[in-house]
């Protein structure tokens, strides 16, 4: 298949050859062969859920590489004991994350597989769909309007094809396109014969041969080069920052320990690996894990609820949303478009508009759509003596579809499409009795007669036809036709429709409708569904502000109507830069743009493919009800998330900085290295449940955004509380109780570990301790642990450890300190949430 010169100046005889197949495509055991042979069709290799990878990525923190490097050096000193302890502890802390995040990957992608992408190909000389990532070169696939094009392809047969090629050359416009040959020196953008991988049918159909996939084609060397890589959301902002805030403690407060003990003549090897211990502990070394694992199991849930979440991190931003914009059809009317009647100009039934009109919609060939469905449905004409000569294709700049017949020696074009656009091209008007008139007189006449149609919820389209002596069709023989009159159509609310946007309302979501459907249609559907006065805003009032005062009046609107396609992208923006988190759903071709702008983009399992591969969140069933309940489990996932980063800044974060304190003040370590990573990996357990735990409803009930400035005065009151009573137990321990080193650490580390362990069910909610249960799984996990640190002391792994047990004045004193603790946290916790509005 080595190819002298470029396939686009290559004769498509030729071409076929050199890809040894045919028109009618390949056999399945060839494109099986090949597929084994080029890999899959992407533009980057999958990211497989190599075990050992994944287990190796555990241990890749440079702090984790330094402590096993030092335990290392312990042995060649004849410490073997406590180099052995420190190795099965990390091993453990790394099993733990590879077994959470391993589990977390192979349910992602379970649940993408449910929404890819398929393509129309011809295999076995039969039309059947295949996931694009199976296409091979030499292929031949079939594709109408809203197809992503699988591969750079080359044009064996086309009609009024036009390509959207704006993310590969920049071309705003849709291109045409048609089968041929181009000169070899044609540019990328100039080549009218080729398609190219990462653009899409905007009009019209094509069979097409497909020569490249994945890196191969043109938009996969431009890929390799730029590296692709989509915008952080607002969530993946925030952690990154967090994560950075913590190294650097971290880092700040091990450097100054080190350099203490140091100071004060302690062993150089204990005292480094008493700091590096330390610094395990403050490192959110199980963020990455437990934000993984929270957002798997909040995609899980979604799931369940028919919402399918294809990138993770977009759940955050799925939950943060306070406006959702979306078209009414399906959404919230039923989308079973069902036809009231078919009229002509004077609002006669008109038995001849319904026939010419189901002629157009049987012989159309363009992308399904539920108008010429409710034609076909609602009447069966005999139309076995019409032969279909032509077609040009619906558009969205034309906004109508015309269809050329010939019955006997008689040829007719029928078009329909917006009301609007078919009177722009029509110069007469056929009455009842079939005689032709001028249609300047009737023009206003026909408008308020078909408006007042509009403002009591009925969509209608306008029909017209001419005779014409050619076999063939072009977009310019659309002027001098016959007005007929129009289809009415109705599209009835939703059950219960009310109920549900009052419903996202009191969740903090508003919802504005983008229609291309007349303003007195959006009207009538608007109160209809409960909007009282709604404030519309149409598409010819959004050419005439600009961009400032749209930012300023956007937020006021309810309903955008008669919008042309490419300004759905300019509200999407304009609400972005009015402070919202925006919400798109849409389900064709022309919403690509929206959702992509949108912070989190929605389409439903049917779409059209641009539009489903351009949403972050898809829906199995076109309900906003669905919606919904995905909204609540994206937030459920967001609060659970936070969980993790409050307790990593507060008792974790406050007792490693109690720990570093008095290593400095004390005469001895506070806590030996292994007893300090062991400390760590319990408090880690009772951690990995939260994705599993309840989420209050004050958290659910409205959007809430990730704040920095917020974590981290969370973390001053809370880490400060905690350390307080850290040296509170010191204080008892060395002063009151006369504690021996081991006696300390003992008694240390059951508080730490406890307390730890407890405040989580403090700081997990708002409400009051015992108001607000927690899972099923962190309580259990919860008990365990402290049962475990409880009993530890007193096995015969204690000495292993350097524990011993503790006298029972030890033991009350310990619960003493801890229950003053859990209460004063819940003081401080009812206070900090009164003056902070978060």
């Amino acid at each position: 298949m080595n190819q002298q010169k470029p396939f686009w100046n290559i004769p498509v005889a030729e071409l076929l050859q050199q890809f040894q197949t045919t028109p009618q495509g390949l056999t399945t055991a060839t494109a099986k062969q090949r597929l084994e042979k080029y890999g899959a069709n992407r533009l980057k290799p999958k990211k497989k859920s190599d075990t050992l990878t994944l287990l190796l990525a555990q241990f890749q923190s440079p702090i984790i590489l330094i402590l096993i490097s030092a335990a290392i050096l312990s042995i060649f000193l004849n410490d073997r004991t406590d180099a052995f302890i420190i190795f099965a502890i990390v091993l453990i802390s790394g099993l733990l994350g590879f077994w959470q995040e391993r589990g977390a990957a192979d349910a992602i992608e379970k649940l993408l597989l449910i929404v890819q992408i398929k393509t129309n190909v011809l295999r076995d000389g039969k039309s059947q769909e295949v996931s694009a990532e199976d296409i091979v070169p030499g292929d031949v696939v079939c594709l109408s309007a809203g197809d992503n094009i699988p591969g750079d392809c080359i044009i064996l047969d086309s009609k009024n094809l036009f390509i959207n090629e704006a993310a590969l050359t920049g071309e705003t416009y849709p291109v045409a396109k048609v089968e041929g040959l181009v000169p070899l020196q044609t540019s990328l953008s100039q080549r009218t014969n080729v398609l190219f991988m990462g653009t899409y049918v905007v009009s019209g159909t094509v069979k097409a041969l497909v020569v490249a996939t994945g890196k191969a084609t043109e938009f996969g060397k431009v890929s390799e080069r730029l590296k692709f890589r989509p915008p952080e959301t607002e969530f993946e902002q925030g952690v990154r920052k967090f994560g950075y805030f913590l190294m650097e403690v971290t880092l700040l407060l091990v450097l100054g320990i080190f350099a203490g003990n140091v100071l004060l003549k302690r062993p150089v090897l204990d005292s480094f690996l008493f700091s590096l211990a330390l610094a395990v502990g403050l490192t959110p070394q199980l963020l990455p894990a437990i934000i993984s694992i929270n957002l798997a199991h909040g995609a899980k849930q979604m799931a369940g609820k028919s919402v399918i979440v294809k990138r993770l991190a977009a759940i955050e931003n799925f939950g943060s949303m306070n406006v959702l914009c979306s078209d009414k059809t399906g959404t919230l009317t039923e989308g079973v478009v069902k036809i009231h009647s078919a009229v002509d100009y004077e609002g006669k039934q008109s038995d001849r508009l319904l026939f010419l009109a189901y002629l157009n919609a049987s012989f159309e060939t363009g992308f399904v759509n539920p108008i010429d469905q409710a034609i076909r449905g609602a009447c069966t004409f005999d139309i076995s003596a019409y032969e279909k000569l032509d077609e040009v294709p619906y558009d969205f700049i034309r906004k109508r579809l015309s269809i050329l017949v010939r019955k006997d020696d008689t040829q007719m074009m029928i078009s329909k499409g917006a009301l609007q656009s078919i009177l722009n091209i029509c110069s007469f008007v056929e009455t009842g009795e079939q005689t032709i008139i001028d249609i300047d007189s009737l023009q206003p006449q026909i408008q308020q007669y078909f408006e007042g149609l509009g403002q009591q919820g009925f969509r209608v389209l306008g029909v017209a036809y001419r005779n014409l002596d050619t076999t063939t069709l072009s977009k310019q023989d659309e002027n001098n036709m016959t007005f007929l009159g129009c289809l009415v159509f109705f599209d009835p609310p939703k059950p219960g429709i009310i109920h549900t946007v009052t419903e996202l309302k009191q969740t903090g979501v508003s919802l504005k409708i983008i229609t291309g459907d007349s303003h007195a249609v959006a009207a009538s559907l608007s109160q209809q569904i409960g909007l009282s006065q709604p404030k519309i805003l149409t598409g010819a009032d959004l050419h005439q502000i600009s961009d400032e005062a749209l930012m300023h009046q956007v937020n006021l609107i309810d309903v955008f109507a008669e919008v042309e396609p490419n300004q759905k992208e300019d509200i999407i923006l304009a609400l972005k830069k009015a402070g919202n988190v925006v919400g798109y759903m849409g389900d064709g071709i022309n919403d690509a743009s929206a959702l992509h702008a949108a912070d989190v983009g929605i389409s439903v399992n049917s779409a059209v493919d641009v539009a489903k591969d351009a949403a972050d969140i898809v829906l199995l069933e076109q309900d906003l009800d669905v919606l919904l309940q995905g909204i609540k489990e994206g937030r459920t996932t967001f609060a659970n998330t936070l969980k993790y980063v409050f307790m990593a800044t507060s008792a974790n974060f406050g007792n490693m900085f109690s720990m570093a304190g008095a290593s400095l003040l004390l005469p001895f370590l506070p806590l030996l290295p292994k007893q300090i990573l062991l400390t760590n990996l319990m408090t880690d357990f009772p951690e990995m449940t939260i994705a599993t735990d309840r989420v209050d409803r004050e958290m659910v009930d409205k959007p809430h955004r990730w704040d920095i400035n917020f974590i981290r005065n969370f973390m001053l009151v809370f880490g400060t509380l905690s350390s307080i009573f850290d040296y509170l137990t010191f204080a008892i321990l060395i002063f009151v109780l006369h504690a021996t080193p081991d006696q300390f650490r003992t008694g240390w580390f059951m508080e730490s570990v406890i307390s730890a362990s407890m405040i989580v069910l403090v700081i997990r909610t708002r409400q009051p301790l015992f108001q607000s249960k927690p899972g099923k799984y962190l309580s259990i996990a919860t008990i365990a642990i402290v049962i475990v640190t409880l009993l530890l002391p007193f096995t015969p792994v204690a000495a292993l450890f350097g524990f011993q047990p503790l006298p029972i004045t030890f033991m009350l004193a310990l619960a003493g300190i801890m229950a003053l603790y859990i209460t004063a946290a819940e003081k401080i916790k009812q206070i900090f949430y009164e003056k902070t509005n978060f």
